[in-house]
């Protein structure tokens, strides 16, 4: 049980126990003691190894429990965290993100708080044990929000209730925009009425403007007030109802105002709502094309599967597929799940998933995907993964965790938006104080009040990052690239050096034959068919890219007996009675087989990076053959883009120097580090930071894992082993390395967008606020005019959002 104390008040203490993994013995325990102490802040540290636990005593003004789970992290350790991810309802702009956080992270045991205002998703992590769901959603209702109930299979129902919410703000907002025009129309024309009369139908007119299209503000309002914070529907509901109830005062008793200004400006609420209405509808219509990437995704997935149950071919639906099922898959249908090809052969279209626009052939052996679409022939797969296991649910759940996964450049925006609408209340105030003190009319001052309410927008400040972040790591998911968050897109931006893994990176990953010699007189099939039938009982690589190569040219091979593995050297058997040797210059060396003019094609050969295997049959040269891991076909123009991004690329691989070269030169790589064992490609990675390098590896093995995590940015080739995909910042599911410069790109200008809207979000504001409060009037007096501010502030979020929209093209 992890218990948590929170100090009352800076420089009391706090105490927390936190369970650590990954203890090994006292040694470990002592480690941890030792580096908690020497963190600022930490008072005391005394580990329990037995027990698995860790107890912290700190001061919270100095220290936070983010830095202490992050210090056992560094130590090599794992913090016992627990992680609540949850949908939060009623916020409507970057102060209302900043409340939850701010009541979340007063809870004593939640070590992070990450509350995102474009997703409307709250991220937590706490110390296991030290809280429950319970107390983290009370927080959330303490702040005045909603913690909106998800069920497993609600993507269809939330698209629904988005559609329902939609309409019904697109029916308050008809309403507001009917009434509105005529109020406007009534304020320029008496009508026929007396002074009076203009001013009850007025009233009339306004009263469901304000009280039925504008009561989200006055709920929204009501709920932050009561719980002692203030967003931006207090600034809404404050300036409009100024607006609304001057003017309701001066309707119902003139007398007050004899030798007053007795202008009504029912006009003022109404257009301030309807404007701000306009705005959000707009907004929320901007906001969900920012999320069309998932939805996209999501509607990729089919109803039904056809399965064999009973020996006989039924259809049910996708879900009550089970791992080990034969599915049928017959041409022009989206496959249901994940696989593997058992009969039957096809083409399958994968762009959905990958981003490639080439169909694949698929045959027996070989991996299908979920929402993939057959093209062509029929075939059977076994399901191996369903549901949430399926790479199209796992590229979804990637793609919404770095969709609410903040940048840091953020933090500043999101303290800003914390104490954003107090201040405004205060500037609006004095504002108003300023304009009586000067001298002028209280309906003057009460517009300048009003102005500089309804003018501010923490909207703009609040969607710069997520909504950019939603659109970019969205649209690199459609091209098969996954992103994990704006973290990693900020740090994309001063990378300048790419480190590329040969093998399963820049080549294939896999040996094939690339020449093959005949000398002695024998031509090239007589050389092929004779290793061929040794190599047949052989389990190295290069045996079956000599089986492989020999079947793809049709060539019979023939029986061969007495094998035997020569390790080091080769092998050998008997083909046709007579003995065949293949394997190295070692092995013809030891038979006392010539190899004459051979010798000098062999260095050629491997001078190009290629393994070279003769063959001798009868003690007599047969011929030989060249294996080598083939280049990928886009490597070079890959290469080639990322030096044209002005980026330094490295390859970094075990093979020899001269075979190193030899693909480097071929790709146009300059700078190579050969020889390197797979546990020194992380000090190799480290050396070049060291350096003063900003370094991006990009690998696929397992071996590749602990340099991808050292690294800046750690980008795994999607077909590579899990761990080196885990261990990852960015993942290309089509293994295509020209994606690593596409990744980037996108990168790079996401963060180049939100740093645009991050900008014009703070300048309309400094700039905004101080014009409306009438700072240079009579110069600027037209932003004095409460509507004209209204349609100011709703422009602002729209045009933030229109910005990030632009990415969809990236």
């Amino acid at each position: 049980m992890t218990e948590v104390r929170k100090a009352g008040k800076a420089g009391d203490n706090a105490a927390c126990t936190l369970d650590v993994g990954g203890m090994s013995c006292a040694a470990c325990a002592a480690s941890i003691e030792k580096g908690l102490k020497k963190l600022e802040g930490v008072r005391d540290a005394g580990v329990n190894f037995a027990a698995g636990k860790v107890k912290v005593e700190y001061d919270p003004s100095s220290v936070g429990l983010d830095e202490i789970a992050g210090r056992i992290k560094g130590l090599g350790f794992e913090p016992g965290l627990s992680v609540w991810d949850a949908k939060i309802g009623g916020m409507t702009c970057g102060a209302c993100s900043a409340a939850v956080e701010r009541s979340l992270k007063k809870l004593g045991g939640v070590v992070s708080a990450n509350v995102n205002l474009a997703t409307e998703r709250a991220h937590v992590e706490y110390a296991s044990g030290s809280l429950d769901i319970t107390a983290l959603k009370d927080a959330v209702v303490n702040a005045g929000y909603q913690v909106v109930e998800e069920a497993e299979t609600s993507e269809m129902d939330r698209a629904a209730e988005k559609e329902d919410e939609a309409a019904a703000l697109k029916l308050r907002l008809t309403v507001s925009v009917l009434l509105s025009v005529l109020i406007m129309a009534g304020s320029m024309a008496s009508l026929g009425l007396s002074e009076r009369g203009l001013h009850f139908v007025l009233l009339a007119l306004a009263t469901p403007v304000q009280f039925w299209a504008g009561w989200r503000f006055y709920k929204g309002a009501y709920k932050n007030l009561s719980h002692g914070s203030a967003n931006m529907d207090v600034l809404i509901a404050t300036g409009t109802s100024a607006a609304y109830f001057y003017s309701a005062a001066v309707t119902f008793m003139p007398g007050l105002f004899a030798g007053y200004d007795t202008s009504v400006y029912f006009d003022t609420s109404a257009m301030i709502i309807t404007l701000i209405l306009v705005g959000r509808f707009l907004e929320a219509r901007s906001r969900g094309r920012a999320s069309d990437a998932i939805k996209r995704l999501v509607k990729l997935k089919p109803m039904t599967a056809m399965v064999v149950r009973d020996g006989s071919e039924t259809e049910i639906p996708v879900d009550g597929v089970r791992a080990g099922d034969i599915v049928v898959v017959r041409p022009g249908e989206k496959l249901p799940v994940d696989g593997v090809v058992v009969s039957g052969s096809s083409n399958v279209d994968e762009a959905m998933l990958t981003g490639e626009s080439m169909p694949v052939e698929k045959k027996p052996g070989d991996l299908v995907f979920g929402a993939t679409m057959n093209l062509t022939g029929s075939f059977r797969f076994e399901a191996k993964k369903v549901g949430k296991d399926t790479m199209l649910a796992a590229i979804i759940r990637l793609v919404e965790e770095a969709q609410g996964r903040k940048a840091p450049i953020q933090r500043l925006a999101d303290r800003v938006a914390g104490v954003f609408v107090p201040s405004v209340i205060g500037v609006a105030m004095l504002t108003f104080a300023v304009w009586m003190f000067a001298g002028a009319t209280f309906t003057f001052s009460l517009m300048c009040f009003i102005s500089v309410l309804i003018i501010a927008c923490p909207c703009a400040l609040g969607l710069a990052t997520p909504t950019a972040i939603m659109v970019g790591t969205g649209r690199a998911a459609e091209k098969g690239i996954i992103i994990k968050g704006g973290e990693v897109l900020e740090r994309s931006a001063s990378v300048d050096t790419v480190v590329l893994d040969k093998t399963g990176t820049i080549t294939e990953g896999r040996p094939e034959v690339t020449d093959v010699a005949g000398f002695g007189g024998n031509d090239g099939n007589a050389v092929l068919m004779h290793v061929a039938a040794v190599e047949h009982y052989s389990e190295h690589p290069l045996a079956r890219a000599v089986v492989e190569k020999a079947s793809a040219s049709g060539i019979a091979v023939a029986e061969a007996e007495g094998f035997e593995a020569l390790p080091g050297f080769g092998a050998s058997a008997f083909v046709g009675g007579t003995e065949v040797v293949v394997g190295n210059e070692r092995l013809m060396s030891e038979r006392g087989i010539e190899l004459g003019d051979a010798r000098e094609a062999a260095g050629r050969m491997a001078s190009e990076g290629k393994t070279v295997l003769f063959a001798a049959r009868g003690g007599a040269l047969l011929g030989l053959i060249a294996v080598s891991d083939t280049i990928k076909q886009n490597s070079a123009a890959a290469v080639a883009r990322l030096k044209e991004m002005g980026l330094t690329v490295y390859m970094l691989t075990g093979d020899t120097e001269s075979a190193a070269r030899s693909v480097a030169a071929t790709v146009g790589i300059d700078n190579v580090i050969s020889g390197v064992l797979p546990d020194g490609k992380e000090r190799e990675v480290a050396r070049l930071q060291d350096e003063g390098r900003v370094v991006v590896m990009v690998g696929d093995g397992i071996n590749d894992a602990p340099a991808l995590a050292k690294a800046d940015i750690g980008v795994a080739i999607g077909s590579g082993a899990d761990v080196a995909v885990e261990a990852s910042d960015m993942t290309l599911v089509k293994s295509e390395l020209m994606d690593v410069a596409e990744a980037l790109n996108i990168s790079r200008r996401t963060l180049r967008t939100i740093k645009q809207n991050l900008f014009w979000a703070f300048v309309y504001n400094v700039i905004g606020i101080p014009l409306a409060a009438g700072l240079l009037y009579p110069a600027f007096g037209i932003l004095l005019k409460p509507v004209v501010a209204a349609g100011a502030m709703a422009m602002s979020s729209v045009s933030v959002v229109a910005n990030s929209l632009r990415l969809r093209k990236a």
